[in-house]
């Protein structure tokens, strides 16, 4: 099963979303690449915060756009994800598969509503691939109360 693990957000200002993520959410900076790209996590997904000038890959129009400019899916079998997503209608963008166990790759689609979305094998800094959920009654002592109505 393919493990949403992966969000980029277009945005116009990375510093300033990055101090949002990170005083809201109590998000981890995991890494920078100039002052283009921060990448943020929860400890299970990894948060992409891009400034391309309002311009996301692939964008056309004439006005600009800020929000969810892609999504990542981390997968078992890439030769086999590739094939279902296909079969699904979406279509290879860019990428492919690294077969180097130790390097980083996406392989780009978009599916057939227009979404961009990667998949890879290899996961993104700071995201988990599998995570464990909590034992049903440790995860009930942790929900607070339902609020009085």
């Amino acid at each position: 099963m393919a493990k949403l693990r992966h969000i980029a957000l277009s945005v116009s200002d990375c510093d300033r979303a990055a101090k949002f993520f990170q005083e809201a959410f109590d998000m981890k900076l995991i890494s920078r690449r100039g002052d283009r790209v921060v990448y943020l996590s929860d400890g299970t997904v990894n948060v992409a915060l891009i400034n391309r000038e309002g311009r996301p890959l692939g964008w056309d129009k004439d006005e600009l756009f800020y929000g969810i400019d892609h999504f990542g899916m981390w997968v078992d079998d890439i030769d086999a994800a590739c094939r279902k997503v296909e079969a699904a209608g979406a279509k290879h963008v860019m990428g492919n598969p690294s077969r180097d166990a130790h390097s980083f790759y996406e392989i780009k689609y978009r599916d057939p509503l227009g979404n961009l979305f990667d998949l890879t094998t290899s996961g993104w800094a700071g995201a988990v691939k599998d995570v464990v959920p909590a034992e049903p009654a440790q995860a009930a002592a942790k929900e607070p109360a339902p609020a009085a109505e």
